[in-house]
């Protein structure tokens, strides 16, 4: 049984860091374009980037671009999103999601096949 587990999730003020984990179990997506959503409550989900199989390539949504890294470790099955100097507004649940196509790299949420079930980011000011 597939599995995705994100980490590291927590309470952090403005300005601050944080460094979320997604792990995969039960099957290897080294060639799979593997990506984060966030949602916040009582708003859509919410893109937040996504890199390509081999790390070649990777795009963030404009909310985060300079602040958040995405990075991924193949022989781990994981992927890592680096969030620093943290918002208010970045307060969500954060979840990663594998592209259900190997090599396939699109940002859109009905293109992802598996999903993990989040973990909550809450910035205070």
């Amino acid at each position: 049984q597939v599995q995705l587990v994100e980490s590291g999730g927590g309470l952090v003020q403005a300005g601050g860091s944080l460094r979320l984990s997604c792990a995969a179990f039960g099957r290897t997506f080294s060639m799979h374009a593997m990506a984060w959503f966030r949602q916040a409550p009582g708003k859509e989900r919410e893109f937040v980037g996504n890199i390509n199989w081999s790390a070649s390539a990777i795009v963030y949504a404009d909310t985060v671009k300079g602040r958040f890294t995405i990075s991924r470790d193949n022989a781990k099955n994981t992927v890592y999103l680096q969030m620093n100097s943290l918002k208010p507004e970045d307060t969500a649940v954060y979840s990663c999601a594998v592209n259900s196509r190997p090599f396939r790299f699109t940002s859109r949420a009905e293109d992802m096949g598996y999903w993990g079930k989040g973990t909550l980011v809450t910035v205070s000011s």
